[in-house]
């Protein structure tokens, strides 16, 4: 079944044709009309109640024909302001707040998830270790002056995940004038400092389009993330994070729940963010996610969950017919460049599909044990596609 994604309009995406969102949509779906002014953020593919993928042919909506829910919610981001300082709740959390606050948080279930860069990718993930926070907070006198000198000596004292806790939820809860006025006082007097930080471009920009918001002081505490194309991260529930620019395709667990304190219009819970976030440090050379490499065309990032693994497959041009090998499972394939004939059983029978940039097709239980990308005529460019599946390749 060939699918049109959902496109979603929010403010921190690229605006007309700069958006890979706006370019792939256009490739997708002929009815699409594309406005230079408008932002185009995000395309989800699937069958989450907010955004539900319609089959072409018929223009009933995936969950309808399929009866059931998918696991998993592959979207494709473009990003050019920051998204929210944010942490994703566990299945346990995400039950209770979704039976307390339904309005904001939409669903019980949890939201792991997975990002592959498309582009040169930035993003802020999980804590730094409590050294560098420490020395960070030295160094900047108007962040330490605003955190006080009580924590700031505790995590002196213990240079450990609690003190770096004490900070954080001090900062948070500071009043919006305070922290706005520290923001303004190190981008007027610690240029050089930032600058040999090598934050002085990500500082001067979030707080251009946050200005005096308090997810600015972030940069002081979490990890400055720099992903090139392929490369990935994956954020498990309560990891704060935030990505801040590029584009990448994204694979979750179907949800749209998100706790949020920082660099965003809508409603912050901080509160529940600081309940929930984890404060254990991590360090930013141990955060990029590697696929297990099947073969030359085939790599697949497998997260430490069930609900979904994402498949990336790139065949050169010259390469005549590639058979991947796949379960049972209901996938979907979003297709970034090239043309290939997908050949594969569905409950009709044998069925042959011309798929280009912007395709994508849902690829039924039927499909298995094997899909086919055979060559196309006249295509002399290689082929690259990503695929969302059930997480089979995840040992128990």
């Amino acid at each position: 079944m060939e699918l049109t994604g959902w496109v979603k309009n929010y403010g921190w995406g690229r605006k007309g044709i700069n958006s890979a969102v706006a370019q792939l949509a256009m490739a997708n779906d002929p009815d699409f009309r594309l406005n230079e002014e408008e932002t185009y953020a995000e395309m989800w593919m699937g069958t989450h109640v907010c955004g539900v993928s319609v089959v072409k042919e018929t223009g009933e909506t995936l969950d309808r024909v399929l009866k059931k829910d998918l696991s998993y919610l592959f979207k494709v981001l473009s990003i050019n302001k920051a998204l929210s300082i944010q942490v994703h709740p566990n299945k346990c959390e995400a039950e209770r707040l979704h039976k307390e606050r339904p309005d904001i948080y939409k669903d019980p279930n949890h939201k792991p998830e997975l990002a592959i860069a498309l582009t040169p990718f930035l993003a802020l993930v999980g804590f730094m270790s409590a050294e560098d926070i420490r020395d960070y907070i030295d160094e900047f006198q108007p962040l330490s002056k605003l955190i006080g000198k009580e924590a700031v000596d505790q995590l002196h004292d213990s240079t450990n995940s609690e003190s770096v806790k004490l900070c954080y939820e001090k900062l948070m809860k500071t009043e919006e004038p305070v922290i706005a006025k520290c923001i303004s006082e190190i981008a007027k007097d610690y240029q050089n400092e930032l600058k040999s930080n090598d934050l002085l471009e990500v500082f001067t920009k979030v707080n251009k389009d946050f200005p005096g918001d308090v997810g600015v002081l972030s940069l002081f505490f979490l990890n400055l993330i720099r992903l090139q194309p392929g490369q990935a991260i994956y954020l498990g529930a309560n990891e704060i994070h935030a990505y801040l620019d590029g584009d990448c395709v994204e694979c979750m667990a179907c949800s749209d729940n998100v706790i949020r304190a920082g660099l965003t219009p809508k409603y912050k819970d901080v509160d529940q963010l600081l309940e929930s976030v984890i404060f254990e440090s991590s360090y930013k050379d141990r955060k990029e996610f590697i696929p297990y490499r099947i073969d030359d065309q085939v790599q697949v990032y497998i997260p430490p969950v069930s609900d979904f693994a994402v498949i990336n497959v790139n065949i050169e041009h010259s390469l005549e017919s590639y058979k991947l090998e796949i379960q049972a499972f209901g996938s979907i394939l979003i297709v970034l460049k090239g043309s290939r004939i997908l050949k594969l059983k569905t409950q009709q029978g044998d069925k042959e599909i011309l798929v280009t940039r912007g395709s994508i097709v849902y690829i039924p239980v039927e499909a298995a044990p094997e899909i086919e990308f055979a060559q196309s005529d006249d295509c002399d460019e290689d082929f690259s596609g990503y695929i969302a599946t059930s997480n089979y390749f995840r040992v128990p």
